[in-house]
């Protein structure tokens, strides 16, 4: 038994136990929404409203393993899970406690329903939206994974929807989308530890903390007081929490930071428009084809694919 955990925590120093790649792009339909930087927002088909109501999404369709794993059981050799807790706790901005506890429940489920394909990083993020991980245990990190994994689940096709499904009620979009954009922060530090204290990251832990607020068309957020942003107005204010200053609007930050074509890592500013002429809309990007993105007039800031068919894409840049 201890062998296996060890086989399991040694794979993890590889992966983090788990990455979160999506084999379906959250997509929203139509094409990429224009922002407000002077200009009208140009609507969307089939919008998306994370706060409840609305159009829902084609996908995420699924949060996928990057390398399979055995199924193990969760009792034996605790200093090496401890270890991995020491490891990563910090970088992850996750409570030990509570981090132990995903691993835990991740070990259980994967020797109770190994079709479910649960992953700690679902339950990270599911617990960071629901409590900040304040109410996380062995128990109800447990729990959880049966009820998300219960009536034949497999996460690997039926993510978002069960994720939806174990939340329900009508704030049950914004849940999945906190859950998810945290699920993806936390696969990729724990993979890249060294990276939680960059700019980046910090700017896109500002990021994904506004998710389910109003867009607000020249909005610089609640602390100066309106009650959320424009698509530029939440990059600036996020770079800004990360101790650097950009320009206001996105054709700006765009001629600011020299965009190119190269593909985008977390934290990295994603910009849409014609360079030749006019930049009318940024995101910011989170990993697997995903941005945090505040759309236009009657949304709310959420995720969104960075690409889109038909869109403008003109380039990523980092700050």
């Amino acid at each position: 038994m201890a062998n296996r955990l060890h086989r399991f925590l040694a794979g993890a120093g590889g992966r983090a136990l788990v990455a979160v790649p999506l084999v379906g792009a959250l997509a929203i339909g139509g094409y990429m929404l224009a922002e407000g930087d002077g200009g009208e927002p140009v609507p969307q088909a089939a919008p998306v409203h994370p706060a409840g109501g609305g159009a829902v999404p084609a996908g995420p369709s699924t949060l996928r393993e990057t390398a399979p794993v055995e199924a193990v059981t969760p009792a034996a050799a605790p200093n090496e899970l401890d270890v991995w807790v020491s490891r990563l706790a910090g970088p992850l901005d996750i409570p030990a406690q509570a981090l132990a506890a995903y691993a835990s429940g991740e070990l259980k489920l994967r020797e109770e329903r190994p079709g479910c394909h649960l992953t700690w990083v679902t339950l990270a993020g599911m617990g960071k939206a629901d409590s900040d991980h304040r109410d996380s245990s062995v128990d109800s990190a447990v729990a959880a994974g049966r009820k998300l994994c219960g009536k034949g689940v497999d996460l690997d096709t039926g993510w978002w929807k069960a994720v939806g499904a174990y939340h329900g009620g009508g704030d049950a979009e914004l849940f999945r989308q906190k859950a998810l954009a945290n699920a993806q922060l936390y696969a990729t530090l724990s993979l890249n530890p060294e990276l939680a204290t960059a700019p980046t990251t910090r700017a896109t832990r500002f990021a994904l903390d506004q998710i389910g607020l109003p867009y607000v068309w020249g909005g610089n957020g609640p602390e100066a007081g309106a009650a959320g942003f424009d698509c530029s107005g939440l990059t600036k204010a996020a770079y800004d929490s990360a101790g650097l200053n950009l320009p206001r609007t996105a054709d700006s930050q765009f001629r600011a930071l020299g965009a190119s074509a190269k593909e985008p890592s977390l934290g990295d500013l994603v910009f849409y428009g014609n360079p030749a002429t006019r930049i009318h809309h940024v995101g910011m990007y989170v990993g697997n084809g995903l941005m945090v993105n505040a759309p236009t007039e009657g949304q709310a800031i959420q995720l969104h694919s960075y690409r889109t068919r038909g869109d403008d894409y003109a380039g990523a840049a980092r700050p």
